[in-house]
């Protein structure tokens, strides 16, 4: 099965009513580990990668990665997407390269931390549809700004400053202007292992006042205009689980007290439209705890495979459950998977 474009993936989650978990990856483990974990629960996938990540692997490795992962795993619907994309001009490199999405992140400027306006982002985003559209390739957009950085890539706000939270009669005229698949909602996510500054009086995090009525705002206004079922996107959706966190630190790691996004409030947003769940803090933190562990117990180790392959595990338990929370599971044989080219016919009619 080649790769598949990601609308058809969301439409079809928002048929039954659940959302797919968007992995970021950099290198083969990651990508082996989430691909085990879709061929076991039978889930569609999408793979991610940031361009901080196709840098790192200079661009065609990973690109090379990804197809293996489909040509391995026949079966599974499997989407290739580029996260946090700047411009146009990067948008095409990724495109060239294969990919089967891409979002363009026009809440910022190019350099990816200055707030843009509006009007920078309608018209930015698009031309980045008019671009991938006519090659089938589905495109994400922003409207509002998340908290937090990514791979150098964030304006670095607080994760709930309301004044760059997505405005829901925007998100309408927005969507009408630019043609956009799917829209990144900012409810107060935020990018990173650190997403709250909120702590209970011993000192315990406290999870990030989300506001996630802006989510059902979103979906009943779109409702309203003519789009049921529009698929929306919630980045920065982490959880942190503290276990893993204890593990890193148990090993020698210091990471502060944090806390991420409850799975109950990430099932909440996918009960209302959300489709797409943008997870990647939690897969570096399960991926660190492991590597710790194999350095601290067996300091005489020093073939990677002897600590790489742990980290492969632990990143594979941690995806399968996502996928079994997101309701992702089980659905992977749902429908008959569609090309770029008739995806781009679908596009002109």
């Amino acid at each position: 099965m080649p790769l598949v474009p990601m609308k058809q993936v969301l439409d079809e989650a928002a048929k039954k009513g659940y959302g797919v978990g968007a992995y970021n990856v950099n290198n083969m483990e990651q990508i082996q580990a989430i691909m085990r974990a879709a061929s076991e629960t039978k889930s569609p996938v999408i793979i991610q990668a940031s361009r901080g990540a196709l840098q790192y692997s200079n661009l065609i490795y990973l690109q090379k990665l990804m197809e293996a992962a489909a040509i391995e795993n026949p079966d599974i619907p499997t989407v290739m997407h580029l996260d946090h994309g700047n411009s146009l001009d990067t948008c095409k490199t990724a495109i060239g390269l294969g990919f089967t999405s891409v979002m363009i992140d026009a809440s910022l400027e190019a350099d990816g931390k200055t707030i843009a306006s509006y009007e920078y982002n309608v018209e930015t985003t698009r031309s980045v549809v008019e671009y991938a559209h006519e090659r089938g390739v589905t495109v994400e957009a922003e409207l509002g700004c998340l908290g937090g950085i990514e791979d150098g890539h964030g304006a670095g706000i607080a994760a709930d400053d309301a004044t760059h939270l997505t405005d829901p009669d925007q998100a309408v005229e927005f969507i009408q202007k630019t043609g956009c698949d799917c829209l990144a909602v900012a409810i107060g996510t935020s990018h990173g292992a650190y997403k709250t500054m909120r702590y209970d009086k011993e000192g315990n995090a406290l999870p990030p006042r989300l506001a996630l009525d802006r989510v059902e705002q979103v979906e009943q206004k779109l409702a309203a205009a003519g789009y049921p079922n529009y698929p929306l996107v919630m980045h920065g959706s982490s959880s942190v689980p503290p276990e893993l966190v204890d593990i890193v630190n148990k090993y020698g790691g210091k990471m502060k007290k944090t806390m991420g996004i409850p799975m109950q409030d990430i099932q909440w947003g996918i009960q209302r439209g959300v489709r797409k769940i943008n997870v990647d803090t939690d897969g570096r933190i399960a991926i660190t705890g492991a590597i710790r562990k194999v350095f601290a117990e067996t300091p005489e180790k020093f073939d990677p495979r002897d600590y790489l392959k742990p980290a492969r595990e632990a990143l594979y338990e941690l995806i399968k459950q996502k996928m079994i929370d997101f309701g992702t599971a089980g659905h992977s044989g749902d429908y008959k998977c569609m090309s770029l080219e008739e995806m781009a016919r679908t596009y002109k009619k």
